[in-house]
């Protein structure tokens, strides 16, 4: 692939880049001056500011790695590429699925109108529990970081751009990928993610369903709002979580077509689901609406 060819690619992730800065860095101050102001661990703005945080640096991550690649491959092998800059990637892959996770199972059980015990037991605790599932997600993410630290993974032979895509990567020769086996511990966040969606869709389904049939056309549209959300949710986590798993295979040749297109998908998650976010929370609307407007102003 030359480098022409991968400049394309290069200009969609900038985009992704700075919509994901903005709407990430915005998520982070509006979150942390309610958190200050209201002087407790309030559990929607502790949920959304670790989700800005997480995806903060992982659209840092990835825009280095694609800067170096297509400008600076080789400065990129020398002085940058090893098991550092990966168990960093993995660190804030990792976080930023578990915190979503921690957000799906917060929208689950405050949403849904689920009658079963454990299930109000739940409900009624989860605000005192959201700190927790985060401080367990931030550990769970450091350790799976920790660990890709001290696997074997593969090493690249970065070169120079050609046109010739067989030349384009060379990896060690291992039978077992031992990164990606440490991140198949991700398939447990990705589980529950997906059934606490369902658990939802057929919620707001069935209440949809029932207000259609009655009155409250306000009450449906702001359900179908919630269902459209919940689709682009797990649109963007499903498949982000595919193209992470995909890239730590570490099997898709380097500076190829295919290797860029995954990395374009990596990087629409952290800014198009934090988009969602403050699209579907009518306390972030105006705020968010009055900063861009602002920006146009300037």
């Amino acid at each position: 692939m030359t480098f022409l060819s991968a400049l394309p690619h290069f200009i969609i992730m900038s985009a992704e880049f700075i919509t994901g800065i903005t709407v990430n860095g915005f998520l982070i101050i509006v979150n942390c001056v309610e958190l200050i102001q209201s002087r407790k661990l309030t559990a929607m703005p502790l949920l959304l500011t670790s989700i800005g945080m997480s995806r903060f640096g992982l659209q840092m991550v990835i825009m280095v790695q694609i800067v170096f690649t297509v400008f600076f491959p080789l400065y990129y092998e020398e002085k940058i590429y090893g098991a550092l800059i990966v168990s960093i990637w993995i660190f804030f892959s990792s976080a930023s699925l578990w915190f979503a996770t921690c957000l799906s199972i917060f929208y689950c059980l405050k949403i849904p109108g689920f009658t079963q015990s454990y299930f109000l037991w739940l409900k009624f605790r989860i605000s005192k529990l959201t700190p927790w599932l985060l401080l367990g997600s931030l550990l769970a993410s450091v350790s799976i970081a920790t660990v890709s630290i001290k696997v074997d993974f593969p090493v690249k032979d970065f070169g120079v751009w050609s046109n010739n895509t067989l030349n384009a990567t060379a990896l060690k020769k291992n039978p077992i990928n031992e990164v990606l086996l440490v991140n198949m511990a991700l398939i447990f966040p990705l589980v529950v993610f997906v059934m606490c969606t369902f658990m939802l869709l057929i919620s707001l389904y069935k209440h949809t369903h029932r207000m259609q049939n009655g009155r409250g056309f306000r009450t449906t549209e702001v359900h179908l709002n919630a269902l459209r959300t919940a689709v682009s949710f797990l649109f963007f986590f499903v498949s982000y979580f595919a193209s992470f798993m995909a890239n730590a295979t570490f099997s898709i040749p380097y500076k190829s077509q295919p290797y860029f297109v995954v990395k374009d998908i990596m990087a629409a998650y952290p800014s198009g689901h934090s988009v969602v976010i403050i699209l579907s929370n009518s306390k972030l609307q105006q705020p968010f609406r009055r900063l861009l407007c602002l920006r146009k102003n300037q």
